[in-house]
């Protein structure tokens, strides 16, 4: 088992992770983790864990998890952006064949706010990428 666990534990937080650097090559054949730094995957910081020098080969492994990391990240954006697409689609369904007249009530005007909040967004974007063509 112990020659299949990675050199580093990240464990993920809000805005990145704690970095562990693991050990089995103990007398007691073990797993200790020793935490070496923390990371902020928004603002790029490496922060060293107490008065720790990380060393080269530490940095490469935390700089590739980070921008591993942000490229998962961004693919969940896409992805919950996608399903909320699905979702408009099967709230437009719901509200043409099943919602009542009460269910209506409570839900438009949060709707009808959010969807032009929304689209006033998105059509400043879209003629902000056109003038900048």
């Amino acid at each position: 088992m112990s020659g299949d666990l990675p050199e580093y534990y990240f464990r993920v937080r809000e805005n990145g992770a704690f970095v562990f650097r693991v050990d089995t090559e103990n007398r007691q054949r073990r797993i200790e983790m020793d935490q070496i730094a923390v990371v902020n995957t928004r603002n790029g910081e490496i922060r060293p864990q107490g008065a720790r020098q990380l060393s080269d080969e530490d940095m490469t492994a935390i700089r590739g998890w980070m921008e591993e990391r942000q490229a998962v990240l961004a693919e969940r954006d896409i992805d919950d952006i996608l399903r909320a697409v699905d979702y408009l689609n099967l709230t437009t369904h719901w509200a043409q064949s099943r919602a009542s007249d009460e269910q209506l009530e409570e839900v438009t005007d949060a709707l009808l706010l959010a969807m032009h909040d929304l689209r006033s967004v998105l059509v400043r974007k879209k003629a902000d990428r056109l003038l900048k063509d």
